[in-house]
């Protein structure tokens, strides 16, 4: 059984398809990680996130839309690159948006809010034929440099575009997350009174995590939109659009960049190859030993690592182990101060002597 799990590993072809999914629900993972781990707003409705940029970014570099079947706004045959800029900008506005009546809220009732926020976008994506299709949703979403190589060794193109994505983003949220702005964050999760009385707008500060956090969803939702090619709403449900996010995050572990690209990693190996230990993969008990493995995954890091496999490291700033220039220059002057005192008082005993 154990052999059979990570079988299909050796065929690199699967081994890219795989990697590219981690990739993208990592860059879905850091963006919850600025809104939950280093800001504390609990937002429960990353799956609207996800709907709005993998949306965004079809319709803005689709073909218009031709025939009876197919009707969405848009269709501007824009490049790739403006197409997932355009799905992190959307969801940015939308999350500044949401963000002015709930981001005031306590956590239970931000997350209740969030939730109803996702669902009540997915319904009306359901519901307008005209807005993305409705039910039969998009399809034949365009993909970059598909033409560069063969049909077949395409998802190892598409899987360097990803990795690169990943890497910007990563480096992106980590220098702005060690930074003075990144620290504040940090207080105002850790305690927003004491934040708040150190002349803090608390409020400006989870807006503009809110809004970068879901200006990075909506670039995954972007990314996933042009690898599968062909999106509908049942896509975008909670369970698969918001449970499966933050489960990474937990199990990474919150407040750490790397911790959520492994949590990413552990639980999509989880998800995706559950069907190794059924049968036959076309039955219906997967789905249950499925949640049973993920469940039971998530019991035991809570229970074995509190913090997540790799939790939040406490060194936020390139100063931090070392003594400041402006303390090192104080201490020697101290140091120095004496010196030069008793350097005078014997000059000036020496003057007295040779003048007696």
């Amino acid at each position: 059984m154990i052999s059979g799990f990570f079988s299909d590993f050796l065929n690199t072809s699967y081994l890219a398809g795989f990697l590219t999914l981690v990739i993208i629900y990592s860059v879905f993972a850091i963006g919850l990680n600025v809104h939950w781990g280093y800001t504390g707003i609990f937002n429960f409705g990353v799956a609207g996130f996800f709907a709005v940029g993998a949306y965004t970014s079809a319709i803005l570099t689709k073909q218009p839309a031709t025939g009876n079947y197919m009707t969405y706004i848009g269709g501007y045959h824009l490049p790739y690159v403006v197409g997932l800029l355009g799905a992190g900008v959307a969801c940015a506005i939308l999350a500044f948006i949401i963000g002015i009546p709930t981001l005031r809220l306590r956590e239970d009732y931000l997350a209740i809010a969030s939730i109803g926020v996702a669902e009540t976008l997915r319904r009306v994506f359901i519901n307008e034929m005209g807005l993305v299709n409705g039910t039969r949703g998009i399809i034949g979403i365009p993909q970059p440099l598909h033409g560069i190589v063969d049909q077949a060794d395409y998802k190892y193109v598409y899987l360097a575009i990803v990795a690169v994505i990943l890497v910007i983003v990563y480096v992106a949220v980590e220098r702005g997350i060690r930074s003075p702005w990144g620290r504040v964050l940090r207080a105002i999760r850790e305690d927003e009174t004491t934040a708040q009385a150190s002349g803090k707008d608390i409020f400006a500060f989870k807006m503009q995590a809110f809004v970068l956090g879901a200006f990075i969803m909506g670039i995954g939702g972007g990314m996933y939109a042009h690898y599968v090619r062909a999106i509908t709403p049942d896509t975008f449900v909670p369970m698969f659009g918001t449970f499966l996010i933050w489960v990474m995050l937990i199990v990474g572990g919150s407040g750490n960049n790397k911790g959520a690209i492994l949590g990413a990693l552990a639980v999509w190996l989880i998800w995706d190859r559950t069907g190794a230990l059924v049968s036959n993969a076309q039955d219906p008990r997967i789905f249950y030993v499925r949640n049973l493995l993920i469940g039971v995954l998530v019991v035991a890091v809570l229970l074995l690592r509190p913090k997540g496999l790799w939790g939040e490291e406490k060194r936020v700033s390139v100063y931090s182990g070392k003594e400041p220039e402006r303390g090192k220059r104080a201490e020697t002057e101290e140091a120095a101060e004496p010196l030069t005192t008793s350097a005078v008082t014997t000059a000036e005993d020496a003057g007295e002597g040779g003048a007696t």
